[in-house]
């Protein structure tokens, strides 16, 4: 029996009718940080949830990879699904291998599920320790993930705020397999990128060769709004300094935005000013996905 969701009523929907950027994306270009929600109807929203968001379905996240100019999308399970991973693994099996995925599993996960889940071409999994989204877990519970979770070659992407990486720094630090850490952070962009708050994040970085980050969202991180000059700064900065350990993605549908909801073809022409050289683009948005998603197509075309 199907379930009807009611969206928050504070809930701002995904971008209507989103331009063509001017920015023409390099050959193979993969959206590395997106999600699909439900629909609610037919993969329900999870009862522990902290929203109910907008229906926004594969169909619709690969309509908007063909308008924009992506080859490729790595979906992201979306907290308001918990652990059930069915819709994200869904709009796997529509992508014709064009799609990777990162899931939510909790440690009694039988090998028998995350087999499938590999088979359906998950090649991470999710720690949010963002609390106004979700109740983080002890330190244990995660280390009990990830000790299932690397022998699949899978790696563990993390989403924290600056506070967090000061708190969890031992766990991060201790994690098995190769950190994608979401959004840089969310550094706070009144400070300077240059200055001891964000040094912090950069040094998590140098001292951890296996740190990746998603160089993603100045929708979410703005005070200043489009086009996001405050952000900008940030994402060049770790650009620069990591080219062969960044993503980016455009975040779609771009849960809880309370402020905005972003044009995805004014986000795709906000790439070439944090990867300002062909060299740097091709490194974010083709190289390093493909090497982390798809390393076995990486290696044969290498």
């Amino acid at each position: 029996m199907s379930q009807a969701f009611t969206m928050d009523a504070d809930w701002l929907p995904f971008h209507p009718d989103p331009s063509r950027p001017h920015f023409i994306l390099p050959p193979g270009a993969v959206d590395a940080h997106c999600h699909v929600f439900g629909p609610g109807d037919e993969f329900p929203f999870a009862p522990e949830r902290k929203y109910t968001p907008c229906d926004a379905s594969a169909a619709q996240l690969f309509a908007l990879r063909d308008l924009l100019g992506f080859s490729r999308n790595v979906v992201v399970q979306a907290t308001c699904h918990g652990a059930d991973n069915r819709a994200m693994v869904h709009a796997l099996r529509q992508s014709g291998g064009r799609a990777r995925g990162v899931a939510t599993i909790r440690p009694d996960f039988s090998e028998e599920m995350l087999a499938e889940l590999h088979e359906a071409g998950v090649r991470g999994v999710r720690f949010n320790f963002v609390k106004r989204l979700v109740d983080p877990k002890p330190d244990a519970h995660y280390h009990r993930i990830a000790e299932r979770i690397a022998s699949l070659g899978w790696h563990i992407v993390i989403y924290f705020e600056p506070a967090d990486l000061e708190e969890r720094w031992d766990l991060f630090t201790s994690l098995p397999t190769p950190v994608v850490v979401d959004h840089m952070g969310r550094p706070d962009v009144r400070l300077p990128a240059d200055g001891p708050a964000f040094a912090r994040f950069l040094h998590f970085m140098e001292a951890h060769e296996t740190v990746w980050c998603k160089v993603t969202c100045p929708e979410r991180l703005t005070l200043a709004g489009p086009p996001y000059d405050d952000v900008v700064p940030f994402a060049r900065l770790v650009t620069e300094r990591f080219p062969d350990r960044v993503l980016w993605g455009t975040d779609w549908p771009h849960p809880n935005l309370k402020g905005h909801m972003p044009d995805d073809g004014a986000l795709v022409d906000f790439i070439p000013r944090i990867a300002p050289t062909p060299d740097l683009q091709h490194r974010l948005l083709v190289a390093n996905p493909m090497r982390l998603y798809w390393p076995e197509e990486s290696a044969h075309a290498g």
